[in-house]
């Protein structure tokens, strides 16, 4: 892994209705690190993943995509242009908890879009290469279908291979798990352990504890909007440091 992080956030805090969400977390993600953020609901998980590919604008404090800081004009202080921000964005690829695919599109189309649109790649390479991701998530026999008709599990293979079909720097997860039928959990894990296998960035927010405890280079814990403990999965599951994250854990099991 190169030691220049592709991940580094400073000092991030972000606030809603005078309540503030994030205060002053600092984390860096080298790359073809996994990092899981855990944490009860609403200490700040999710916020922290929308204001890493400025989907939620912090209020104060710094976040770099592969050594270029998103949002921001370095030279002046001011805030990026639509389009130079669409270009570092881009940096970034996310799953969300509701699959988010286009509705009146096929797979294949879902997969294809972005890049095509996006990064200007002909539609022939676009397509070859939906495929090949189509197939890497096991979800090459539904291309031609429409998401209606799909289980939340395939939905959500469909929702990783149209973000890696962008090729992003770091993938960011926010509860990808959550919305599906117990049976259908390990099918989108499997993805994301294979993906984590081949050297992908990733971001994790999760409540699956072994899923994490497996994949994990560095365990983050977030309690009310800092972060109380970081640590590698063996020291943070085994023998955390802080009261807090044991009740949390022995909670989880």
């Amino acid at each position: 892994m190169s030691e220049l992080p592709v991940v580094s956030i400073r000092r991030l805090c972000k606030s809603f209705d005078g309540v503030e969400v994030l205060r002053d977390i600092d984390l860096e993600v080298k790359r073809g690190e996994v990092v899981s953020v855990l944490g009860s609901s609403g200490s700040g998980k999710s916020t922290l993943l929308r204001c890493i590919n400025w989907l939620e604008e912090p209020d104060r404090g710094s976040i770099h995509i592969g050594g270029v800081r998103m949002g921001v004009d370095e030279r002046n202080g001011r805030p990026l242009s639509a389009r130079r921000l669409a270009s570092i964005r881009a940096r970034t690829g996310m799953v969300f908890q509701g699959f988010n695919l286009w509705p009146h599109l096929t797979v294949l189309q879902n997969v294809m879009e972005a890049p095509v649109h996006v990064r200007g790649l002909g539609k022939e390479e676009a397509r070859r290469r939906a495929v090949e991701l189509l197939e890497k998530v096991g979800m090459a026999h539904k291309r031609d279908s429409y998401p209606f008709s799909l289980s939340g599990g395939q939905k959500q293979r469909v929702a990783i291979a149209r973000v890696l079909a962008m090729e992003p720097e770091v993938v960011l997860f926010d509860e990808p798990t959550s919305a599906l039928d117990p049976e259908r959990v390990g099918e989108v894990l499997a993805v994301m352990k294979q993906m984590s296998a081949e050297g992908h960035t990733m971001i994790l927010v999760t409540h699956e504890m072994d899923f994490a405890r497996a994949v994990s280079d560095q365990v983050v814990f977030l309690e009310k909007g800092r972060i109380i403990e970081r640590a590698a999965p063996g020291k943070f599951f085994t023998d955390p440091d802080s009261e807090r994250v044991r009740r949390f854990l022995e909670l989880s099991d």
